[in-house]
C-alpha cells in the first residue's frame, strides 16, 4: 500500500505532537519529521521530500504566508494550512488558498473530546486528498499578502451578466479539496439574477464567514454564509456554515435556509449528502445539482436520489479537477447528466433552465 509521507510544520511542539500522533495512527500515512519554523521546513522539504505539508501560518521568523509563496514558486508541493481561531489567522488562511494551499483546517481544542474527534477524521482526509494534487512550478499567484488583501478589498465587485428572467429553478453545489477557487470560477459566470444558489464546500466552520465574504467581493452576486431561515432568492448564493448541516426548506413561496447540528455524514460536517437530500425531497424537477472537484464520495448517492426526483445534474470533469473524487464517485452512482469542464459548469447550469 502506498503511503503519503507528511512532514509536520508548527512553532508549538504541543500542536506538532497531536498532528503527528493523530495522522499516524492512519496505517496510509507517514509522518517523516517535523519543522519548528520556515527554516528548519525548508531544510527537511529539501532533504526528505515529502508528499504533503501542514503549515501554520503565524510562526517565528518568516510567516506561512510568505513561507508559501517561496515554496509555490520553487518548491510547488501540496500544503495544508491548520490554522488557529484569531481573527488574523483567519484572514491569513483565506489568503494562503490565494497563494496555492490546497486546504485549510482550523486547529482543535485539545480540551473537547468531541471537536478533537471531528478534527482528527477532518484532518486525515485532507491529508489524503492533498497527496492526490498536482502542482506546476511557479503556477501560483506570486502576491504579496498586502497586496493581495488590499486587491481584494479595495477592488470594485463584477457587475456581470444579467439573465433577465424569473426562475423556479434552485441550484445545490457541492464541493471540497480545490473547491474554494472552483466556487470562485463558477460564481464569476453565474449572472447577477441566476438562480437561488446553495452550497456546502468542506470547510472548518471558522472560515466558513470569511469565505463567502470574500466570494461576495470577487464575484457579481450575492454570496452569504448561511443562517438559519435565510431566504434563498435570485441572485444569491448561501455557503454553509462550516460547523452546521445545511438543508433546503420550503415556506410557502419562499425557500428558506435551515441549518442543523447533528454528527458527521459520511465523514463531513456540513455534508453534500444532507444538502442534496434536501433538495431531492424538497424541490425535486426543478433543483439543479452541480458536483465540483473534492476527495471521497460525499453526496453521490443524495445526488442520484435529486437526479431520479427529476433534477438536472453536471459534475465537473477530471481534467479540470484538484481531485477527481466526488464527481467521479456521483457519474459512477448515475447521478449525472452532463459531464463539462470548470468553465462550463456556469453556462451547463444556465442550460438547464
Amino acid at each position: 500500500m502506498t503511503t503519503t509521507r507528511v512532514l509536520v510544520v508548527d512553532d508549538s511542539p504541543i500542536v506538532r505532537s497531536t498532528l503527528t500522533r493523530i495522522l499516524s495512527k492512519d496505517p496510509g500515512i507517514d509522518v517523516i519529521g517535523s519543522a519548528t519554523d520556515a527554516f528548519d521546513a525548508r531544510d527537511k522539504i529539501v532533504a526528505m521530500r515529502p508528499d504533503v505539508v501542514t503549515l501554520d501560518i503565524e510562526m517565528p521568523k518568516m510567516d506561512g504566508i510568505t513561507f508559501l509563496r517561496k515554496l509555490m514558486e520553487w518548491f510547488p508541493i501540496p500544503v495544508v494550512i491548520v490554522s488557529g481561531l484569531t481573527p488574523k489567522g483567519c484572514a491569513l488562511s483565506m489568503e494562503a488558498l490565494d497563494v496555492g494551499a490546497v486546504d485549510v483546517i482550523e486547529k482543535p481544542s485539545l480540551s473537547d473530546d468531541r471537536a478533537l474527534a471531528d478534527f482528527s477524521t477532518r484532518l486525515i482526509d485532507t491529508v489524503k486528498a492533498a497527496s492526490f494534487v498536482k502542482l506546476k512550478k511557479g503556477a501560483t499567484p506570486q502576491r504579496s499578502v498586502p497586496a493581495a488583501v488590499a486587491s481584494s478589498l479595495t477592488a470594485p465587485k463584477p457587475q456581470g451578466r444579467r439573465l433577465g428572467k424569473i426562475t423556479h429553478k434552485l441550484v445545490a453545489i457541492g464541493a471540497s479539496t480545490g473547491g474554494t477557487e472552483a466556487l470562485k470560477a463558477v460564481l464569476l459566470r453565474m449572472p447577477v439574477d441566476c438562480p437561488p444558489i446553495m452550497i456546502v464546500q468542506h470547510m472548518p466552520g471558522t472560515f466558513t464567514k470569511a469565505f463567502a465574504e470574500r466570494l461576495n467581493r470577487q464575484t457579481p452576486i450575492e454570496v452569504l454564509e448561511a443562517e438559519d431561515g435565510m431566504e434563498a432568492k435570485q441572485g444569491r448564493a448561501i455557503i454553509g456554515n462550516g460547523n452546521l448541516h445545511l438543508l433546503i426548506r420550503r415556506s410557502g413561496n419562499r425557500w428558506l435556509a435551515e441549518t442543523r447540528e447533528g454528527p458527521l455524514v459520511c465523514r463531513h460536517k456540513p455534508s453534500v449528502e444532507v444538502l442534496f437530500n434536501s433538495f431531492a425531497k424538497q424541490v425535486g424537477q426543478s433543483a439543479i445539482g452541480v458536483m465540483l472537484t473534492g476527495m471521497g464520495r460525499d453526496g453521490a448517492d443524495a445526488m442520484k436520489n435529486m437526479r431520479d426526483a427529476g433534477a438536472r445534474n453536471v459534475a465537473q470533469d477530471e481534467r479540470t479537477c484538484v481531485v477527481f473524487g466526488m464527481p467521479k464517485e456521483a457519474i459512477k452512482a448515475g447521478a449525472v447528466e452532463k459531464v463539462v469542464p470548470l468553465d462550463k459548469v456556469a453556462d451547463a447550469v444556465l442550460s438547464f433552465l
